[in-house]
């Protein structure tokens, strides 16, 4: 692939306005040039003076740019990527180069992106236990972050650490190809339009370790569970607010106890550093809260290297929850806050209410709504209800009116804890198969 900062002369005009420090360079017609500039993680958007590009221009710079990757047929880093009515990528260099034009785009364009810079392992000042974990390449893991926030370019010290200072047999999987690496490291763009079978061929080349860029559709995070589960060490990089955000993106997409054999350490990258890293682990006990007999496969999510806990993944009823370890409100356990603010929300949803919920212990729980609506909710001979405490695992729970609430419970407005149904949705407004009763209930009651 291109070496860094190397590409082949570029049209004069174009050429000049990649200073130094720009990354991308925008081009629009009947706009003036644009450009962002600056360090990882500083980057500014900056709008270049001079006059607006017009539609004929921006055609005769893109037919220049083409004949230029043709023209260097030679250069391994210089060929076509992707070409489709309206859109069309070249990789030119260190320089990936999309153009669109109607009826893909509004108007005719060009973007003109470039890495602004390229860092070695060694640059990043990395703890001594994280380097280690990094250097065993049998490991499944995830660099996430904002785009710009640096990813690709940990990703490619990560690659060449390996392939370099660990002798591992490195590849790559990428749509499109823009990671900059050691000429050995064979990056592989999706074979027939499609990276599932690029999978297949990763197989037969019998790599150490893969690096896949942009694991961003459910597919990709579906590919990227079946190469890992298949004993290749794996690195993807997908976008995403937080680390724990990135795990959550797995849910659904992958049994819950596979979930760490799939990914065992999550790298969330903020300007250019690392911010956080998490490590996963499973194990079978009682989540934070619940009595011992109710234990069930739990994945712990562990702050690396201290070891600290700080939430815990586990199904509940016919969820998926990744709660946090450690009281949210005073004392109370991360498990039965999560019970109230579901039983809430399930109550909410179901018969239009809200209502307010007490855990009174770690197997009991009170709640409170209109008086017209215990029957509904209690159902005939108790079915209701016992629906929900199966589902809470065994919680019992008694319903009461408004009037009788303490005046230390509040109404429960919305839910603070994450929640995934089994397809990897997030489930803000509750799972109501555990209630699935509910409008038989809301029928006996007209008919009452």
């Amino acid at each position: 692939m291109a070496t860094f900062s190397s590409h082949p002369d570029l049209p004069s005009i174009v050429e000049d306005l990649l200073e130094a420090d720009v990354s991308t360079l925008f081009l629009k017609a009947d706009c003036p040039p644009r450009v962002k500039k600056g360090s990882i993680g500083e980057l500014k958007l900056i709008e270049l003076e001079g006059d607006a590009w017009d539609n004929l221009r921006l055609e005769s710079i893109q037919e220049e740019l083409s004949a230029l990757v043709e023209n260097n047929q030679d250069r391994s880093d210089c060929f076509l990527e992707i070409d489709r009515d309206g859109c069309r990528v070249l990789q030119v260099g260190d320089l990936r180069i999309t153009c669109a034009w109607p009826p893909f785009g509004d108007s005719r364009e060009i973007t003109i992106v470039r890495p602004v810079a390229k860092l070695s392992l060694s640059e990043y000042d990395l703890d001594s236990k994280l380097i280690e974990r990094l250097s065993d390449h049998h490991r499944g893991v995830f660099i996430c972050g904002r785009p710009g926030s640096g990813k690709t370019t940990l990703a490619q010290a990560i690659a060449e650490h390996l392939d370099e200072d660990i002798g591992a047999m490195v590849k790559t999987m990428e749509a499109p190809r823009d990671l900059q690496l050691a000429k050995r490291i064979t990056q592989y763009a999706p074979l027939e339009g499609d990276l599932e079978k690029t999978a297949e061929i990763i197989f037969l080349v019998r790599p150490d370790f893969v690096i896949f860029d942009e694991v961003r559709r459910t597919r990709d995070f579906e590919i990227f569970a079946d190469v890992r589960l298949a004993g290749v060490g794996l690195l993807g990089v997908t976008h995403a607010n937080s680390a724990l955000e990135a795990i959550q993106r797995l849910i659904g997409k992958v049994d819950l106890g596979l979930v760490s054999q799939v990914l065992d350490t999550v790298i969330h990258v903020e300007k250019g550093e690392i911010a956080q890293v998490l490590e996963l682990r499973m194990t079978v006990k009682a989540p934070s809260g619940m009595q011992e007999e109710l234990a069930r496969p739990v994945i712990e999510i562990v702050q690396f290297p201290d070891g600290r806990v700080t939430h815990e993944m586990f199904a509940f009823g016919s969820e998926i929850a990744v709660v946090p370890v450690g009281g949210k409100k005073g004392n109370t356990a991360p498990i039965f806050e999560l019970a109230r603010e579901q039983l809430a929300t399930k109550i909410r949803d179901s018969v239009g209410v809200k209502c307010g919920v007490r855990i009174t212990s770690d197997r009991s729980a009170e709640i409170y709504v209109p008086a017209g609506m215990i029957s509904v909710l209690i159902g005939k001979g108790g079915e209701n209800v016992r629906s929900l405490e199966n589902e809470l695992g065994g919680v019992k729970l008694r319903i009461s009116s408004f009037e009788d609430m303490p005046s230390d419970v509040e109404v429960v407005e919305e839910r603070g804890f994450q929640i995934h149904d089994h397809m990897g949705n997030d489930n803000h407004g509750g799972d109501n198969r555990g209630w699935d009763n509910s409008k038989k209930a809301r029928r006996r009651n007209r008919k009452r």
